[in-house]
């Protein structure tokens, strides 16, 4: 399995190089770089607007450096990096895009329709909730390692680590 090369949330913008303090908003972009997804995050003031070539990209507010931290999920994110990941066929995109959707199911975003299976591929059928698109992902048949594995690329990526 390929594992990702993503550099965790830094707390410093990436055009000044100044520490991002507790409570500032700030920006991240996801670039897709090589076939790997590299992070870039930055200050209000810095920020250029929509970088040309982002995967995805996203705002919030640095978390407080002291006490446990629990992430805040982002719907509208999960759903725009499992869209942007729809008709990848690179086995680490399919399995990143596959726990997008069981993310994204949790959440009640997507609801689960059917799995169709055709030799030993499976096929989930999923409905958004919100617009009623059918979305269809394949099952890349995880193991519980490979799952945590994905799982943990998936917040860090997301900045959730």
């Amino acid at each position: 399995m390929i594992e990702y090369q993503i550099q965790a949330n830094t707390r410093r913008c990436h055009v000044s190089g100044r520490e991002l303090q507790p409570g500032e908003r700030f920006y991240s972009v996801l670039f897709d770089q090589g076939g790997q997804f590299v992070r870039q995050d930055y200050s209000k003031d810095a920020w250029p607007g929509h970088p040309e070539g982002a995967f995805s990209f996203w705002s919030g507010t640095v978390p407080p450096l002291e006490g446990p931290r629990r992430p805040r999920f982002d719907d509208d994110l999960l759903l725009d990096c499992f869209n942007r990941l729809e008709g990848q066929t690179e086995s680490d995109r399919i399995n990143f895009r596959y726990v997008l959707a069981l993310l994204l199911m949790r959440r009640k975003r997507l609801k689960f329709e059917e799995a169709k299976v055709a030799g030993d591929q499976e096929t989930l059928s999923l409905r958004c909730s919100r617009t009623g698109t059918q979305h269809q992902v394949l099952n890349p048949r995880l193991t519980e390692e490979e799952m945590a594995t994905v799982q943990e690329e998936v917040f860090k990526v997301l900045g959730w680590q």
